[in-house]
């Protein structure tokens, strides 16, 4: 029965950390509220693209789940006051695993996008690397609401 409470618990845990990726930031990504909400559209062409990497969500989520996990497998090694230890050393042992975790599966690659408008004003924007640019490419700025994002 145990064990099957601890393989229940990584599962959710797993699932609450996969729960995170679901918002993206890339140029094809918006979120919910950002439907049905007017945009400017500048135009411009690309004069740089540089590879960066986007930090990963940091919302305790991953620090709770993991803790949980790591608690009760660490229970599970012994009775009375060990077991409490067990659990002790598990809950902050798997908080800390849960963390990383949690931060490594929501970042990623992204690229940081400098565009010439056609104004003759630089602009840099970063996004998920989820389109390719290449510099002297024709590009669009969409923005709203304090986002902006490169489109083709």
């Amino acid at each position: 029965m145990k064990q099957h409470i601890l393989a229940i618990t990584f599962l959710c845990s797993g699932a609450v950390l996969l729960n995170g990726c679901v918002a993206g930031q890339g140029g094809g990504d918006y979120a919910r509220g950002q439907a049905r909400q007017e945009q400017s559209v500048r135009t411009g062409v690309v004069e740089s693209v540089r590879e960066v990497r986007l930090e990963g969500t940091r919302s305790g989520i991953g620090t709770v789940a993991g803790g949980v996990a790591g608690g009760i497998g660490g229970a599970q090694i012994a009775h009375g006051w060990l077991g409490a230890l067990g659990a002790l050393a598990g809950a902050v042992g798997g908080g800390l695993l849960g963390q990383v975790a949690e931060e490594g599966v929501t970042g990623g690659k992204g690229v940081e996008i400098t565009v010439r408008l056609d104004n003759g004003s630089l602009v840099a924007i970063t996004q998920a690397a989820d389109e390719e640019f290449r510099p002297g490419e024709r590009v669009r700025i969409l923005s709203g609401n304090g986002v902006s994002r490169v489109t083709h």
